[in-house]
Order: C-alpha cells, then sequence, then structure tokens
C-alpha cells in the first residue's frame, strides 16, 4: 500500500516536471514576439503581393511561412528568377536579414507534369531537380541581399505536397511554388 505522503511527493514530481524556468519562458516569450514583429512587416512590406495572391504569408506556432507562387517567381520551366520576383525576394530579405536569429529554408515544389525536352536539355531530367535549382536560386538571392548563409538553406521536394489536385491548370498552378519557412532556433 501506498502512503499520503508518497503520492503526494510523486504527484509534486509529476506537476513540476511540466514546468519551464522563467528564464526559458521568457526567451519563448522573446522569440515569439520578434517573430510576431517579423510576421507584421512582412504583411505590410508585401501587401500588393498578397493582394494578388502572388504570394501568401502565415503565422504559425513557432514559425512565419511565406509561399511564393511560380508566377512571381520564375518563367515557366525556368529557374531563373525575374526582375519582379528579385524585387519581392529583395523586400522579404530587408526585413529578415538584418537582425537574423532565425533560420530559414527555402523549400522548392512543382507540379506533377513531366519535365520537358527543353529542360532535359540542360540537365534537368526531373522535378525534384527543377525545385531544387528553384529554391537554391532564391537562397543564393537572398544571401546576396544580405541574409546570412549559415542561417538559410534550400530543398527540392519536386511534386511531394501539393497543396492542389495536379488535374487542373489553376491546382498545377498552385502547387509550383517556393515556401520559406522562417523558425525560431529549436522549432
Amino acid at each position: 500500500m501506498i502512503k499520503l505522503p508518497t503520492v503526494c511527493i510523486l504527484v509534486a514530481a509529476v506537476l513540476m516536471g511540466g514546468c519551464v524556468s522563467q528564464k526559458t519562458y521568457d526567451e519563448s516569450q522573446q522569440k515569439n514576439a520578434e517573430l510576431e514583429a517579423q510576421y507584421k512587416q512582412l504583411n505590410e512590406a508585401m501587401g500588393a503581393e498578397v493582394a494578388s495572391r502572388d504570394m501568401s504569408i502565415s503565422r504559425m506556432q513557432d514559425a512565419i511561412k511565406v509561399s511564393l507562387n511560380e508566377q512571381l517567381l520564375f518563367p515557366s520551366g525556368g529557374w531563373e528568377m525575374s526582375d519582379n520576383a528579385k524585387r519581392s525576394i529583395a523586400k522579404i530579405a530587408a526585413i529578415l536579414a538584418p537582425h537574423q536569429k532565425n533560420k530559414i529554408n527555402v523549400n522548392g515544389y512543382t507540379d506533377s507534369t513531366p519535365i520537358g525536352p527543353g529542360l532535359a536539355k540542360q540537365g534537368v531530367t526531373t522535378n525534384q531537380i527543377l525545385s531544387q535549382k528553384r529554391a537554391e536560386n532564391v537562397m543564393q538571392y537572398m544571401i546576396s541581399q544580405g541574409v546570412k548563409p549559415s542561417m538559410v538553406s534550400a530543398q527540392g521536394f519536386g511534386e511531394q505536397s501539393p497543396v492542389a489536385s495536379n488535374d487542373t491548370a489553376d491546382g498545377r498552378s498552385q502547387n509550383r511554388r517556393v515556401e520559406l519557412t522562417v523558425a525560431t532556433p529549436g522549432a
């Protein structure tokens, strides 16, 4: 039979295990406040792109996700950014780079349309390769605009993780995108 003092000690230990120190809590609140400020700045600065539906910005628990569609960034079947895309990415970098503490993941995606002969001649034989080239291009441009190279990475996911059906032109268009995820350390 377990005695009452032993039960009290066990209950106290379980309750204390879920607690965090004041310092840890304060640091978490500070990181959250910084992300919230960046989120607001991005929404203000990128208002035209968001309004035209070329971009969406969403706030997640420990991150911000900026999704840019292909029309804003790349010509069809290409990976070199347009001048409009460079202006938009430069505005994003100007907000994120000056006091950068958060890691930026640049993720590229495509639709499920097979690679055409023109891209294949350039060595782009899969959607995976195309999405990687697009993500790397955005990452390199962000670095040229002041983002810390050690705090940004690029990954292509090809046709994985579609956000819409690939059975329609509109759905395929939505799936051709680059997403920037700005995450707090440890997120």
